[in-house]
Formats: C-alpha cells, sequence, structure tokens
C-alpha cells in the first residue's frame, strides 16, 4: 500500500508538471501566433496605424524634417473574392528652401486594394492590385500635384515560428495633368523582416527602398527594430521603434538617417 501510495504521487506531480508545461507552450504558441500576425501586412483584420518617420538627415544637406502617416485597413469581400484595402495619410513637416524654412501640412493621399489569393496554406499570404494616389497635399511642395495610378503587389510568410518574412512592392505613375511637375514615375519594395524574441517581443526590419525613373535618384536604407506587441481585449497593440541609415543612395532630398516609429492596432471582431 505504502509503494502504491508513492507510486501515485509521483504520477501526480508527473502529470501537473507535463500539464504546467503544455499550457506554457500553447501560451507561446498563441503569443507567437498573435506577435507574427501583428507584423503581417495582409492580416485579414481592421486596423488602424499611427506613424512617424523622423527624418534627422536628407542627402545633400543637413536639413531635417518628418513624415507622420494616418493608416486604415479594412478587408472586404467583393462577391466572392476577398480584399485588404489600406489607405494612407500623411501629414508632412518638410525643408522648402534652402535656409531651413519648413513647411508643414497634408501630403497625397494613398490608397490601394491588394485581391487576397487562396494560397493553400493559411501562413503564407499574397496579394497584388490597383494603387491610387491622390494629389490632396495642401502646399504643392508637399505633394507630387498629379493623380497617380500603380500596382502594389505583397507577400508574408510566416510559416516557421521564429522568423517571419515577406515584402510590399509597388509602382505608379503620374496621369493627367501634371500642373508643369515631372511626371511621376516610382517604385517602392520594403521588405520585411521579423524575428521573434519572447513575451511579445521581437526584433527586425521594414526600411522602404525607393527609386526614380525619372531621375536616376535612389535610396536604401536599413533598421533595426525593437517591437514589443500585447494584446487587450479584442485589440493588438503592435509598438515599435527602427532607427534606419541609408546605405546606398542618390541625388539630392533622400533621408540619410531617420527613426521610424509606431503603435499598430488591430481590431478582431
Amino acid at each position: 500500500m505504502v509503494y502504491k501510495r508513492i507510486a501515485t504521487s509521483i504520477i501526480a506531480v508527473m502529470s501537473l508538471g507535463i500539464s504546467s508545461q503544455t499550457a506554457q507552450a500553447q501560451d507561446d504558441f498563441e503569443a507567437t501566433n498573435t506577435t507574427s500576425d501583428a507584423n503581417n501586412p495582409l492580416a485579414e483584420t481592421t486596423s488602424f496605424n499611427i506613424q512617424n518617420y523622423y527624418i534627422g538627415k536628407f542627402t545633400e544637406s543637413n536639413q531635417k524634417g518628418n513624415q507622420f502617416v494616418l493608416r486604415y485597413g479594412k478587408p472586404v469581400s467583393i462577391g466572392k473574392t476577398n480584399w485588404l484595402a489600406r489607405a494612407s495619410l500623411p501629414i508632412n513637416s518638410l525643408p522648402v528652401n534652402t535656409d531651413g524654412t519648413r513647411e508643414t501640412g497634408i501630403g497625397d493621399f494613398d490608397i490601394f486594394a491588394s485581391y487576397l489569393f487562396k494560397t493553400g496554406d493559411p501562413k503564407i499570404s499574397f496579394g497584388i492590385g490597383p494603387q491610387v494616389v491622390l494629389p490632396t497635399a495642401t502646399d504643392d511642395r508637399l505633394g507630387a500635384e498629379q493623380l497617380q495610378l500603380g500596382l502594389a503587389n505583397v507577400y508574408f510568410n510566416a510559416r516557421s515560428e521564429k522568423f517571419q518574412y515577406g515584402y510590399l512592392l509597388t509602382y505608379r505613375a503620374g496621369v493627367g495633368d501634371t500642373n508643369g511637375r515631372d511626371r511621376v514615375s516610382l517604385a517602392a519594395l520594403q521588405p520585411f523582416l521579423v524575428y521573434q524574441l519572447e513575451k511579445g517581443w521581437y526584433t527586425g526590419m521594414a526600411p522602404l527602398w525607393g527609386y526614380n525613373f525619372k531621375n536616376d535618384s535612389y535610396s536604401i536604407p536599413v533598421g533595426l527594430r525593437l517591437g514589443k506587441v500585447i494584446q487587450k481585449n479584442k485589440t493588438v497593440f503592435n509598438f515599435f521603434v527602427e532607427p534606419q541609415y541609408s546605405i546606398f543612395d542618390k541625388g539630392p532630398g533622400q533621408p540619410k538617417w531617420q527613426i521610424y516609429f509606431a503603435v499598430n492596432m488591430q481590431f478582431s471582431k
């Protein structure tokens, strides 16, 4: 009887330990999924982002600037197809003269709708669709003064619990009246690299690489992000800061170094 009681106690302790480890593993798995979804640009949830780029130096000058961006994303169904629409409104504070004078106001309104393909793998997202940029700038020096049309392509791979990656690729061109300005012809590639740490913390980068086909100017920055994902009720908050430095650039007015920080929110049903 004594041996039986001892054996029963050992089994109970082992069972408790296994249950605790299983619960912890499940919590870690759910935290990782939440963190990876929070960084997925094609996550099928309503989102609202508050982002800011503090530009400490532009190329070929010592001037500073700032771009504050409000961004809203919404999944949309059209017939039997699924789309993700994303709209961005920048508030720019940029140098307009060589003496350092800055103009602050609303920039051009950007929106794209990405058709979400059925990839057969819930961990892989792929979308493509039209992009429209409207000339809404409150000052002609804060925008392009022309309607722009283009395409946007997004990919995100979250198969790994530890490392996720993807990209946003866009091209847009000016159409119609350009008000005497050069016709826009811009391509941009934004790679996403996310490495999961613990307890909602992660690192990685998401710099924006741009190329201007009209004047052969470009900017290729790299960065290092530190972020934290927190879930409160049905809202996922993604806080991060990412200093960036341009390692290759050509032409004036490109950000030489900047600090990108934001809070992104996703709202589940």
